[in-house]
């Protein structure tokens, strides 16, 4: 293995790492919560907006991992620094679009969008920072799709699994 594969390698470890402790300490909070956290009975009234943040965190989650930032954003011929800027734009203006939906969710769903968000760019910026400043922005993609597929289980599928099972236990 060369410096390059044991770096990618490591980004994806820690990423990994992160995620499972952000959602341990999560769920470990909530086992620990006390009663006034515990959600009140569903107004249903306020149900459908419930549903519809989830729903739009659920679409957040999904706009953000890397395959639909690269499908979104990538023009042939720009640099790895000019993708790098636009992905990170990209995150950050949809997750300040989206922030008034931590009102209608559990702490613990907020929490897990917004490390997920936190992750999406540290890694983005991290993969960005080992390239040459006048890379294609082709090479940062294919950098960034292979230390998110080394990591096995993806962040994002760990975040949107939190979302849904929330939303059901509102449905219920």
């Amino acid at each position: 293995m060369n410096s390059q594969q044991l770096l990618y390698l490591a980004l994806a470890i820690g990423a990994c790492a992160v995620v499972y402790m952000t959602v341990r300490d999560l769920f470990k909070k909530k086992k620990e919560a006390p009663a006034e956290d515990k959600p009140a009975p569903v107004n249903q009234a306020v149900l459908p907006l419930q549903l519809q943040a989830y729903e739009r965190l659920a679409l957040y989650v999904d706009r953000i991992t890397p395959q639909s930032l690269i499908g979104r954003i990538y023009q042939p011929g720009i640099s790895a620094v000019d993708m790098q800027i636009s992905m990170v734009q990209s995150i950050k203006t949809e997750y300040e679009h989206n922030i008034t939906q931590q009102i209608y969710v559990s702490t613990m769903t907020w929490e897990a969008v917004k490390t997920l968000k936190e992750q999406t760019i540290s890694v983005i910026n991290q993969v960005a920072i080992q390239l040459p400043p006048e890379a294609p922005a082709l090479e940062l993609n294919r950098q960034l799709l292979e230390v998110f597929m080394q990591a096995g289980e993806s962040p994002a599928e760990l975040t949107a699994q939190i979302i849904n099972t929330e939303a059901k236990k509102l449905m219920r």
